[in-house]
């Protein structure tokens, strides 16, 4: 039996959709485990110094979690909002600050109807020192500022940002 070549127009483009594509490798940071644990560590070392009880959780930019700790005696509650925190800015290069000043600096505005973002001071963007966005961290227990504070010796600790 011999083989049907099929040359028309149709059948010719079809093959060629089929055809397998070169494939192309994206090559981009990404938040390690080890970089994880260090900013908790970074995280621990500050919060301890100045007393506070914290929950500290973080995520890569898919919003993964990574790492995530709860202080001994940090109350609850916080569990939910450092993972909030962490989350809002692991999803967006803008820490949970800016989110809430973007929301309601001005009177209320759309952002403040994006469904699962917190605007609680305490959640930070991680960049990487030429600006790529590799994930979020978010620190509850305390006052925003001093989560905020806290998260970013967590940052600091493993030398990004």
């Amino acid at each position: 039996m011999r083989a049907h070549r099929c040359l028309t127009a149709p059948c010719l483009a079809l093959a060629l959709a089929a055809a397998p594509a070169a494939a192309q490798v994206e090559d981009r940071p990404m938040l390690t485990s080890a970089a994880a644990m260090t900013m908790v560590h970074g995280c621990l070392t500050k919060a301890a110094e100045e007393g506070w009880r914290m929950h500290i959780a973080i995520m890569d930019n898919h919003g993964n979690l990574k790492a995530y700790h709860r202080m001994d005696d940090a109350q609850l509650l916080s569990h939910d909002v450092a993972m909030a925190k962490a989350r809002s800015s692991s999803t967006s290069p803008r820490s949970t600050r800016q989110w809430g000043e973007m929301a309601f600096g001005n009177g209320v505005s759309a952002a403040a109807f994006v469904p699962g973002l917190n605007y609680f001071e305490g959640g930070l963007p991680i960049m990487t020192a030429d600006g790529g966005h590799v994930g979020g961290i978010g620190v509850s227990g305390d006052t925003g500022a001093n989560d905020a504070i806290c998260a970013q010796a967590g940052i600091d600790a493993a030398g990004l940002n």
